[in-house]
């Protein structure tokens, strides 16, 4: 049977991986301030579809996972948890910096296949997907578990790219992330403590 709160808890650690600052989310914010909405939202439909394939191949090796010890999945949570506190890190150190963060704009093309070769490229994505099903997945879930879990991460992906795409079509935008970014980075490195914390702490006492 599967359990909705462990639903909803994989996919709020997925969306908050997601929704952080990277290159993916800045080209997507400066794609839509440059070019337009409807073009951010192919671009951010690529973006999704690469993530859609790390993400299958990150659910075909947690199946296995499950299926096959404890312990593994134990592991896997303490890296995964560990993973979570290097993002913490990372953009814990970007908010202590005050110079803005450069946004590069992508120069016209074909924006589906840029957005999809973008996210094709970053193979740290399984890490990230495994991180995220970790959090709600136990020992005791089969592989339908893990097919809702990815199902509804993959979800959270679409969701993230079209709020990137919607919001940043908005006149100002861009400025005002300029001008919060050391808070944004600070408040998505308290996030990423909390999650690779609870993480690893699951790992011992499930």
């Amino acid at each position: 049977m599967i359990d909705l709160t462990s639903l909803a808890v994989t996919a709020l650690a997925f969306f908050v991986v997601a929704v952080s600052p990277g290159p993916a989310n800045i080209s997507n914010a400066a794609i839509a301030m440059s070019y337009g909405r409807k073009t951010s939202l192919i671009y951010g439909m690529g973006l999704s579809c690469g993530l859609v394939f790390w993400g299958l191949i990150a659910a075909s090796g947690m199946g296995a996972v499950l299926q096959s010890s404890l312990y593994v999945l134990m592991v896997l949570k303490v890296l995964g948890g560990l993973y979570l506190l290097w993002l913490a890190w990372q953009s814990g150190r970007s908010a202590l910096h005050s110079d803005a963060a450069n946004v590069s704009v992508p120069t016209k093309g074909k924006w589906f296949w840029r957005g999809l070769i973008l996210n094709l490229s970053n193979p740290k994505s399984v890490i990230a997907w495994m991180a995220a099903l970790s959090v709600g997945l136990g020992p005791d879930d089969g592989l339908l578990s893990v097919a809702a879990a990815t199902l509804i991460c993959i979800v959270a992906g679409f969701l993230n790219n079209f709020l990137y795409s919607m919001l940043f079509s908005v006149g100002g935008m861009m400025a005002g992330y300029r001008k919060c970014r050391r808070w944004i980075d600070g408040v998505v490195a308290g996030l990423f403590a909390v999650a690779g914390l609870g993480l690893i702490r699951s790992a011992f006492t499930r």
